[in-house]
């Protein structure tokens, strides 16, 4: 019996009602039975990065940060973006990750919920994303990278997505990257 892929979610973004993380939140309540999906949610503990400090002892959140990365068989981030770039908190995440070996060849993607009216559309964020996962040796699963964009009032008071087609395209997201983690399972080693 082939084991369940588990994928490891993460928002950019702090905020309470944060349509980046109702995205990953529906991610996780859509997700197919052999598929688990985790939700970070230790952005806020991360202390600044400091490259003097990534060395034994690592401070409790990032030491959990690292742990639930190397566990995952594959990452997926939802981020907004802020002032053109990606938020503060979570280039911090990222930068705590690029010195950890548990990211070493892990498959990454990315879902972009930025309203239709953003002016950039999150480009500017996932541009910025896609270089810092390049540093941290994630490879990018292109075909589960897509644009979903969203406002406010489509999430529920639940915090998750409303709308069959929106959780059809987060349930397709994830079967595309655990497809990808199979694949990479049985692919010989040579």
């Amino acid at each position: 019996m082939m084991r369940s892929v588990r994928l490891l979610l993460i928002s950019g973004s702090l905020r309470a009602g944060s349509a980046n993380t109702a995205l990953l939140r529906t991610a996780q309540a859509v997700a197919p039975a052999d598929v688990e999906a985790l939700v970070y949610t230790g952005l806020a503990a991360l202390p600044h990065f400091n490259p003097d400090d990534d060395r034994a002892p690592l401070h409790p959140a990032v030491a959990a940060l690292r742990s639930q990365v190397g566990q995952a068989d594959a990452l997926l981030f939802c981020t907004p973006e802020y002032a053109g770039a990606l938020p503060g908190s979570f280039k911090n995440l990222l930068d705590w990750l690029v010195g950890g070996e548990e990211t070493y060849g892990k498959p990454a993607a990315w879902v972009n919920v930025s309203s239709p009216a953003s002016p950039t559309g999150g480009r500017d964020a996932h541009a910025s994303l896609r270089k810092v996962l390049r540093y941290a040796s994630l490879p990018t699963v292109e075909e589960a990278c897509v644009r979903l964009p969203l406002t406010r009032a489509d999430v529920g008071e639940d915090g998750l997505l409303l709308g069959p087609e929106v959780r059809a395209s987060v349930a397709g997201v994830l079967q595309v990257l655990a497809a990808y983690v199979r694949s990479a399972r049985s692919a010989p080693i040579l």
